[in-house]
């Protein structure tokens, strides 16, 4: 996911997209500790998509406290 398009999101669609890319995150790895998975990449992409967009919301935190 590009940061740009994280940016563009409201606040409220941030959260929700970071609660299924949690859920992601969980089937993932629990796909492959049973039984393998075909891209085992994207486990990482996954993650870095998690930390893009808690960057934006804690960077949107910051701007409101100001």
């Amino acid at each position: 996911m590009k940061i740009n398009k994280i940016r563009e999101m409201s606040s409220p669609e941030l959260e929700k997209e970071l609660g299924e890319l949690k859920t992601e995150l969980f089937k993932l790895r629990f796909s492959l500790a049973t039984n393998g998975l075909d891209n085992p990449l994207k486990i990482k992409e996954v993650r870095r998509d998690i930390a893009k967009i808690k960057t934006v919301i804690k960077e949107r935190e910051l701007k409101e406290n100001k």
